[in-house]
């Protein structure tokens, strides 16, 4: 019987292939197998006494009010049509250059990134505005597809990003249940704030990367990412540049009044969310893009995203409860524990497992059903929190990218015109994909790379 929770999580992925809501999914068949334990005398029913006050617990949690808060901010920016002054504009800035145009791509997407935090939403809007343009422009589709994914899912690790604060409050919690392991007795914490700044220089560095290869095809495949005619730039540069300021403020604005307050300590990650709503609304009004219907669609979207992740969050507490009712925390210690290479080795391991389980589960169940399980174990190695969660957040952001499965893929296949084959997507995200993970074995190797601003930050 000590197989029987991974008989359950092989049981979940299975179904899960099925279509069938993940919530359910999570909470039904955990109790079938708690059914099935108890008439079988494996299984503890006591288990199930814990529900409601984890149930309470999830209710009470003043961090996870930052959810709908960023949801919110998110749905409100793609309406006020932010997205399409910034690519029109910084087009217009490198459109002199070859691969110009891929730039802007990146510039904007890391914009949206840290002013929505919502991939699903990048990368559809990038594929409805940046896709024709660059087409149109002579961009081969390959590389258009591949840089309009990767750029989309930046949202996964910029901040703020709606990982990183579901990862925030999944590893606090972890954090101490291992120092408590550890005999640590008064536990340090680790907080939405800390994985922020820690996100920082990881985010920047995948940016840069990206953008370097844009430089290197411009280099060395030139037609592949051809400038924009002159006849097509049509400011000079002294109009140009007032209307890059005049884009630029609002967006960086917002990103520096939400990123800013945390960074500087005036702000809890949750109370600078409210802050990011006031900002968007403020943004729309400026944009002209305000009125009680759109209100009334963001406040719909909002309600609609932020129910999906708390029922998940639901169905994955019920999971997690009949897991470690079957000794599943014990089952995975000992495998973790046990593997060559130590903590590397089960670093490595979990990486792996979280890569493969990107295909079929959204960044949401893994946080809440396999973040719990694994990392208050990894975190018993003297492992750093922040470093752990970033390097599952760009780990997952890579899964995002990967064919056949990638959420990011199934996305812009739904906006992109029909001249576009699913192969060419697939084949144009492979040099990110690469880079994802060179950006993965840099961090891995650099862990400073996460830990070094928040200990600036916040002096540890």
């Amino acid at each position: 019987m000590q197989w029987m929770p991974l008989i359950m999580f092989a049981v979940v992925c299975l179904v899960l292939l099925t279509g069938y809501p993940v919530a359910f999914v999570l909470g039904g068949t955990a109790l079938i197998f708690a059914f099935i334990g108890i008439l079988t005398s494996t299984f503890d029913s006591s288990f199930l006494i814990n529900l409601p006050s984890r149930l309470y617990g999830i209710m009470t949690n003043t961090t996870l009010i930052a959810v709908p808060l960023f949801v919110f901010m998110g749905c409100m920016l793609e309406r006020s049509k932010v997205a399409d002054q910034l690519l029109d504009t910084m087009a217009k800035l490198f459109g002199s250059l070859r691969g110009g145009l891929g730039l802007s791509v990146i510039v904007v997407g890391m914009l949206l990134a840290a002013s929505t935090g919502i991939v699903g939403a990048t990368v559809v809007t990038m594929g409805l505005l940046s896709l024709p343009t660059m087409l149109k422009r002579g961009y081969h589709p390959q590389v258009a597809t591949g840089l309009i994914c990767a750029s989309g899912t930046l949202g996964q690790i910029i901040p703020p990003s709606i990982i990183l604060v579901l990862l925030g409050d999944v590893l606090s919690t972890a954090y101490q249940q291992a120092q408590l392991q550890m005999g640590i007795f008064s536990p340090d914490t680790v907080s939405v704030g800390d994985l922020f700044v820690g996100a920082l220089l990881p985010g920047l560095l995948l940016v840069s990367l990206y953008a370097l290869y844009i430089v290197i095809l411009a280099v060395v495949k030139p037609d592949s990412v051809p400038a924009i005619p002159k006849s097509e730039r049509q400011l000079n540069l002294p109009q140009l540049l007032l209307q890059v300021v005049k884009v630029l403020i609002p967006p960086i604005g917002l990103i520096v009044a939400v990123l800013g307050s945390i960074l500087v300590g005036a702000a809890t990650p949750t109370e600078a969310a409210s802050v990011g709503a006031v900002g968007a609304i403020i943004l729309a009004i400026i944009q002209r893009q305000f009125n009680l219907q759109i209100l009334k669609d963001v406040m719909l979207d909002t309600t609609r995203i932020t129910s999906m992740v708390f029922i998940i969050f639901v169905g994955a507490s019920l999971f997690s409860l009949v897991f470690r009712g079957f000794g599943g925390d014990e089952v995975v210690r000992d495998i973790l524990t046990n593997l060559p290479g130590g903590a590397f080795g089960a670093v490595f391991i979990v990486m792996l497992v979280m890569f493969l389980l990107g295909f079929i589960l959204d960044f949401i169940e893994i946080t809440f059903v396999v973040v719990p399980i694994v990392a208050p174990i990894l975190l018993a190695m003297d492992i750093s929190p922040v470093w752990l969660g970033i390097m599952i957040a760009i780990n997952l952001q890579t899964s995002f990218l990967t064919p056949p499965f990638g959420f990011a893929l199934f996305y812009l296949r739904g906006v992109a015109p029909a001249s576009i084959a699913t192969g060419q997507i697939y084949k144009g995200v492979i040099p990110f994909i690469v880079i994802q993970i060179i950006g993965l074995s840099l961090l891995a190797y650099w862990p400073i790379l996460a830990t070094w601003l928040p200990g600036i930050v916040y002096g540890d």
